[in-house]
């Protein structure tokens, strides 16, 4: 490890110790305010540079040492990265669990103090960090919390997500296909799985920009509803449904799914929404949603899911910047509370690998269009957007987390309760790639 003088020799011997017991090296340089650096190896070697602009940078790390307080030093613009941001994050993944010993943190205090970087009161995060206020998962703050992070601007999503303005995983059958195509083929699985027919009633809950119920309605002739809480999603969806000359079979609502009044549906869909909906309203959800299908009809549940065993906390950088009050459950907690809704569960597939592409994607586009991202959404957002989406695409790769698309058979109260009939849903599985 090399130390060139300044700040950096302060931290030397503090990080010089740590390293010891690390696996591997530092996974970047670092640069401090005033020029001096240190790092793995010799001056010069590394192929990325950690770049704190300014004390204050230290000082939200010291006042939160957590990845909330390096999340706050990131959005403010106090943290850069000359480098690449994906492989900084895969090598920093093995220092996971890592943590410096009670002597060390001793230490790390006394340049703290040394350098003035103890702020009372520490600094204000940034102006993006999500506040929500009232009873979670009231119908008011679900209303909040989805609009803090859907009703950015529709133009800063269509330069992420391409013209397909699909949020969720796109389903490949090559890493080499387009996002469009992707996105265009997950449309078709989600119909086909559904096994839509012509004049049946789809429910779309979280319907986004109206993506799945214009597919829906122009290719399997079904007469959609999509429901939303955002204001700029329904309004962008009825632009679309307009231009497609879909009035008469689509719909869309600013409308909780909770609100819904006007079931049963034949066929409901549920793409990127049980992270929403937490553990405490998870089996509430699930009832609605058999609530509103037609005995005997099918429900399709698409979500992230968590694949470690480790408590969520409420003051992570997703949870404070990206999704407030959003939950990953095991699949195994939601296949639960589906069974306890009388849903019978028939299929499920892992979407993880796919996710894991469809991110790349999305951090290209956003890379491409960066300075028309930060006209529109501002520096902050682009920021957020920029680093949550990379530590996604990691967190699918390496396993962390994955995506799961659960179809189930709504059920029939009227029948026996041991009696079970034959099944709407084909015998065999059907193939959603392209025949050779």
């Amino acid at each position: 490890m090399y130390s060139t003088g300044g700040i950096a020799d302060k931290f030397a011997p503090l990080v010089r110790g740590a390293e010891a017991r690390m696996n591997g090296p530092l996974p970047a340089a670092v640069r401090f305010w005033d020029g001096s650096e240190l790092g793995p190896g010799e001056a010069g070697q590394a192929s990325d540079t950690i770049v704190l602009n300014n004390s204050r940078a230290l000082t939200y790390a010291v006042s939160r040492p957590d990845q909330l307080g390096i999340g706050r030093a990131w959005v403010a613009g106090d943290v850069d990265l000359e480098g690449d941001l994906y492989r900084v994050m895969s090598a920093g993944a093995r220092l996971y669990g890592f943590d410096l010993s009670v002597r060390e943190k001793l230490e790390a205090l006394r340049i703290a103090v040394r350098l003035g970087l103890i702020k009372i009161p520490p600094p204000k995060p940034p102006a993006s960090e999500a506040r929500p206020s009232g009873r979670l998962h009231s119908l008011r703050r679900d209303r909040e919390v989805v609009q803090y992070h859907y009703d950015v601007s529709n133009e800063f999503y269509r330069m992420v997500l391409g013209p397909t303005m699909v949020y969720s995983c796109a389903y490949f059958d090559s890493p080499d296909d387009s996002l469009e195509e992707a996105q265009t083929r997950k449309l078709d699985v989600i119909c086909r799985k559904l096994d839509l027919k012509p004049g049946e009633r789809l429910l779309d809950i979280g319907c986004g920009w109206g993506s799945l119920i214009l597919h829906a309605a122009a290719n399997y002739g079904v007469e959609a509803v999509g429901v939303t809480l955002s204001e700029r999603q329904v309004a962008m969806a009825r632009e679309r449904i307009a231009e497609a000359g879909l009035g008469e079979r689509c719909e869309v609502r600013v409308q909780d799914y909770r609100e819904v009044p006007d079931g049963p549906y034949d066929k409901i869909a549920s793409v990127g929404m049980y992270e929403h909906v937490g553990s405490s309203q998870l089996d509430r959800y699930m009832e609605t949603v058999a609530s509103l299908g037609r005995p005997g009809g099918l429900a399709l549940h698409h979500g992230i899911c968590r694949m470690h065993s480790d408590e969520q906390s409420p003051n992570t950088f997703i949870t404070r910047y990206v999704f407030p009050d959003g939950e990953l459950h095991w699949v195994s907690k939601v296949a639960a509370a589906l069974e306890r809704s009388g849903q019978e569960l028939r299929d499920d597939e892992s979407l993880r690998e796919h996710y894991a592409l469809t991110l790349r994607h999305w951090v290209d586009n956003l890379a491409g269009n960066r300075d028309r991202a930060i006209a529109e959404a501002g520096e902050e957002r682009e920021r957020i957007w920029r680093l949550y989406m990379t530590a996604s695409a990691l967190a699918f790769e390496r396993g962390d987390i994955s995506v799961h698309q659960l179809l189930a058979v709504i059920p029939d109260e009227t029948q026996v309760a041991l009696f079970k009939p034959a099944s709407p849903l084909p015998l065999a599985r059907p193939s959603f790639l392209p025949e050779d």
